[in-house]
């Protein structure tokens, strides 16, 4: 037997043990088997698959209040009303310039990102539409359940939503939810991103991971997978000047525009485009492989 199909029953027996539930995490599999034939399979390669998991090593940060979403499942984490700081003053040209404080009311933030087992339910009811089934190399199949749904364009996000009985949350929302009130770089904190922490590129993993994965590298309210993995959509138009001259309270973005805002960086992004400040655009009737999204609702 050969060393590449030593790791790949390796892996499988792994995904069997760490699951805690004798459920196989089979995109593991899957993902070992294509590196295999692609000949890119190794031992880093498995470590930082595992590191995904940070096994036996709990989230240091609990949520202050969660709730199940009965339309879909999702668990839906507090994040309280008050004060925190937006943005970045690295560069007076970028987008993300310049820091300013923003007070938002409480609102209650997605746990994960939409997985394809939570968006099928919603197109089996007519309310959603496909995930452009001929291009989505996850959607429908049971592996990949746990998985970020992607390729859904900004309307189909918004739609999701909807459906569910949530909305697209502001960029203010998705920053404050991110970062918390302390102003930080990433959503762990301000030490370097690693592959312990997020799936980026210097993971190696090339592909989005289940929803679930990176307990420690969860925001300050608990929310997981805001660095890394796939980009989000968001409620707001993007306005790369906006920032110079948006409201103190609950800010919604430019009036009108041509592009959408994303944020949260993905599983091909570099350290330096995970943080919590940094500000992605598109055109919101485009869907792609590497964006997904979270919904938001508004607190009583």
């Amino acid at each position: 037997m050969t060393l590449k199909k030593i790791l790949i029953w390796f892996i499988l027996f792994i995904s069997i043990v760490i699951s805690g539930f004798l459920v196989w995490n089979l995109d593991i599999v899957l993902r070992a088997s294509h590196a295999a034939q692609e000949g890119n399979l190794s031992t880093l390669l498995l470590r930082y698959e595992l590191a995904s998991f940070d096994i036996g090593r709990p989230s240091p940060n609990i949520p202050l209040d969660m709730k199940i979403s009965k339309t879909d499942g999702m668990t839906q984490v507090y994040v309280p009303e008050g004060e925190f700081i937006m943005g970045d003053n690295g560069d007076p040209t970028a987008k993300e310039y310049p820091v300013h404080p923003v007070y938002l009311d409480a609102f209650w933030m997605d746990k994960v990102e939409v997985t394809n087992a939570m968006y099928e339910p919603c197109v089996n009811s007519g309310a959603c539409f496909p995930p452009v089934p001929r291009l989505n190399p996850y959607y429908g199949k049971w592996a990949y359940r746990d998985l970020p749904v992607v390729y859904v364009n900004w309307y189909g996000a918004q739609k999701y939503c909807a459906w569910a009985g949530r909305r697209l949350p502001t960029e203010a929302e998705w920053e404050k939810a991110a970062r918390g009130t302390e102003a930080l770089y990433y959503t762990w904190g301000n030490s370097r991103a690693n592959p312990r922490l997020a799936n980026f590129a210097e993971s190696l993993i090339g592909e989005p991971l289940p929803a679930y994965r990176y307990p420690l590298g969860a925001s300050p309210y608990g929310v997981l997978n805001m660095g890394g993995n796939v980009r989000e959509w968001v409620a707001d138009w993007f306005d790369g000047k906006y920032y110079l001259s948006s409201p103190y309270e609950n800010p919604q973005g430019a009036e009108t525009g041509t592009e959408r805002s994303l944020r949260g960086g993905a599983y091909d992004a570099n350290a330096t485009d995970i943080t919590t400040f940094r500000r992605y655009k598109h055109e919101p009737d485009s869907a792609g492989l590497s964006r997904g999204f979270r919904c938001a609702e508004s607190a009583e």
